[in-house]
């Protein structure tokens, strides 16, 4: 053994060194500054050795290099901007030694290459990959850009085009499309991956590959023209602004960095990729989607613990069929859950069937799966009108009509049917867990579950812990939503829950700008530009005028303090004339179907003097700052408040809850990071100068106590 490590060990083999990178400490390899420290001692290890013809680099564990350590982020971009190009600086003089060793150098890719993964695979001459592996530099999506070569070898590699695809849209690439744009030399099966490194290495050893060529090509210049080089770049940064709308900076950035760089060697090349990561590693939107990667990683930490009290579960059950009963059909299915869709109506059955085949058939149009599959799909999932095979079922979902009468007539039946112990949920948006299971024998089996739609896009689902939820029947409910591909929040039972309990104040917001006199198509383009996928206008049509109504009143009667409102609002005229939104056509706006049969928004003149009743003085003109902080303070507050009550967890989880329920903006990291950023004391005044407007602009004592001392949620 030539060098030994807690995460890298290094040995020799008839002339070959190999350098496996294998971290004791941890499930994963990733680039740790302890892993870093050793690479370098490794490095050095193997140069004081004579002999050594190549070197062959790889993991012994299922994946290559998952990328640097994330957790280590926060506390390093802390430091000085001295500090941090210290520290790019440094790491990339350990992979420029691996660049640089005197003889050919070889990388197996056996599994995921991420970030540092690939830049570390990249410093070598050449590449080979397992099929089913995937490669990519995912730093834009954290809001920064990579930093251990990857803008300055990735581009003269690949060429131009291919390297910002990859660097600015932070994809992760699978072995195909890698071998054909040139990234890798081979790919095989992967219990072949040892068998083709030993071949390749043993050729480049005797030169049937240029080593050396390759990595001048790595070191030097892009081989681009000046008209070739303006075409490429400036292509480039004008259709990412238009993707990104100038509200994330670090594609653009990464993509500066490969245009500058073009014209000069490695050494050079490097120094630019610095000064652009410094440029974008301390942005509040940098901080913000770091801090997103990491309450991500929370909530699966937790749901992995919830996993291992959960019940078994291998048949489900959804009780209404129709668009919501056959999304959530479609998903259970997809994902290998055989599920009932059970309704008393044979046209709801087949409108739910065809949701589901709708779905599946746009997967197969898109080259997803194939139609053997999509017929596999289709049979896991059973049309019912009677409880008969439900002995079987494991988990029932129940999505009936939101009216709690009905639900708990079907809640009771259901118990009856189904095998002892079976765990039921609701896919209730607003009426309380707790008195719903009034209606069942054993309420310690029934949680809510609420999904939000469409089903199939929307990855959030809220997990409701009622009064009596029992430990087993929340754990078994997370389970299932984890093994539908939603990510599962746990909240406590109040009125709203936790999303709409906080979706319903900025909602308020909005009706008070209204009622004010403010032009809600000015509000919508305010808030969106703000960075919401669209305007509260334009969100209440797709919510549903009626279902906003229906909430709006059980939040009314469940904080009647702050929520309830005597005054006419333009929601209740929008209800009043049925203007429901997109589900008949017309709302704020008025739609008409696409080619596609997507609702296609424009404005109707009508509106204007439907809004005017309610607007007493007339319109009124209102600043940008104005609109957003009469939208966002209700918002930040109530989610204080929930947080505050026990209602969720932590701040991670209650801002991850907005951004994946409701598209809270995520490079402002939710309602609660965005606080942060504001700073609490700015927030407290902020809502000091609203004070009139009544008790949704009224910060709780506890959010001004953590003002006085300058706390934080993060």
């Amino acid at each position: 053994m030539l060098y030994q490590g807690q995460a890298i060990r290094v040995s020799m083999s008839e002339g070959v060194a190999q350098l496996v990178f294998d971290n004791q400490a941890e499930s994963v390899n990733k680039f740790d500054r302890a892993t870093l420290a050793e690479l370098k001692a490794a490095l050095e290890a193997l140069q004081g050795v004579d002999g050594v013809q190549g070197l062959v680099v790889s993991s012994a564990k299922p994946v290559f290099i998952v990328g640097a350590d994330i957790t280590e982020f926060g506390e390093a971009f802390k430091g000085s901007d001295d500090e941090i190009i210290a520290w790019l600086a440094d790491a990339n003089v350990i992979f420029n030694a691996v660049e640089d060793l005197p003889y050919p150098t070889l990388t197996v890719i056996n599994g995921t290459a991420l970030g540092g993964g690939l830049e570390m695979a990249l410093s070598t001459d050449f590449r080979i990959m397992a099929e089913g592996a995937g490669v990519g530099l995912p730093e834009t999506k954290l809001g920064i850009i990579p930093g251990f070569g990857g803008t300055v070898r990735l581009p003269r590699l690949l060429g131009a085009d291919n390297a910002i695809d990859m660097i600015a849209s932070g994809r992760t690439v699978k072995a195909a499309e890698a071998l054909k744009m040139r990234l890798v030399e081979a790919v095989v099966a992967p219990a072949k991956l040892a068998d083709a490194a030993r071949d390749f290495m043993g050729r480049a050893i005797a030169g049937e590959f240029d080593y050396q060529g390759r990595r001048a090509q790595k070191t030097g210049k892009l081989k681009l023209s000046m008209m070739e080089a303006m075409m490429a770049f400036t292509t480039a940064k004008g259709f990412v602004m238009g993707q990104t709308k100038g509200q994330y900076p670090a594609p653009i950035e990464a993509i500066k960095a490969m245009e500058k760089s073009a014209g000069v060697g490695r050494d050079k090349a490097l120094k630019n990729e610095h000064k652009a990561f410094l440029k974008v590693a301390k942005t509040t939107i940098a901080d913000a989607l770091i801090g997103l990667f990491l309450n991500d990683q929370l909530i699966k930490k937790k749901g992995k613990a919830y996993g291992k009290i959960a019940k078994p579960f291998e048949m489900a059950a959804v009780l209404g069929a129709g668009i919501m009963g056959g999304g959530i059909a479609y998903q259970s299915a997809s994902k290998g859950v055989p599920i009932i869709m059970k309704d008393i109506r044979e046209e709801a059955l087949q409108l739910g069937e065809g949701e589901a085949t709708k779905l599946l058939a746009k997967l197969v149009k898109r080259g997803k799966i194939d139609q053997a599959q999509m017929g596999e799909i289709l049979t896991r999932i059973r049309p019912a009108l009677s409880y008969g095979d439900f002995g079987n079922v494991d988990v029932v979902v129940e999505a009936v009509v939101e009216n709690p009468k009905i639900k708990k007539i079907v809640l009771a039946e259901v118990e009856k049917a189904a095998k002892p112990g079976a765990i039921l949920s609701s896919n209730t948006s607003s009426i309380s867990i707790s008195l719903l299971a009034e209606a069942l024998e054993h309420p310690e089996n029934f949680v809510g579950m609420h999904f939000f739609n469409p089903v199939h896009r929307m990855p959030l689902v809220e997990i409701i812990r009622g009064e009596k939820s029992s430990d087993e029947a929340i754990a078994t409910v997370v389970a299932y939503a984890s093994k539908m591909g939603k990510t599962p929040i746990v909240v406590n039972d109040c009125p709203g829950f936790l999303v709409n309990r906080i979706l319903f104040p900025y909602f308020a917001g909005f009706q008070m700008l209204v009622n004010d006199g403010a032009d809600f198509t000015a509000i919508d383009k305010t808030m969106e530009k703000f960075g919401w996928p669209m305007g509260p206008a334009y969100l209440l049509d797709v919510v549903g005028m009626d279902t906003a109504h229906h909430v709006a009143q059980v939040l009314a009667e469940g904080y009647p303090d702050r929520m309830a409102n005597d005054t006419r609002t333009s929601l209740d005229v929008m209800y009043d004339a049925q203007r429901f939104g997109q589900k008949n056509g017309k709302g704020f706006y008025q739609y008409t179907l696409d080619k596609k049969g997507k609702p296609k928004k424009a404005v109707d003149p009508a509106v204007a003097g439907l809004v005017a009743e309610v607007q007493a003085n007339g319109p009124q003109a209102f600043d940008a700052e104005t609109i957003i902080d009469r939208m966002m303070i209700p918002m930040i507050i109530e989610t204080a408040r929930c947080l505050e009550e026990g209602i969720v967890d932590t701040a991670n989880e209650a801002d991850m809850g907005l951004i994946m329920g409701l598209g809270f903006p995520p490079f402002r990291g939710g309602a609660l990071k965005y606080a942060d950023t504001l700073g609490l004391a700015n927030v407290i005044a902020k809502a000091e100068q609203f004070a009139h407007l009544g008790k949704l602009y009224e910060p709780t004592a506890k959010m001004r106590e953590m003002a006085e001392t300058g706390a934080t949620y993060y």
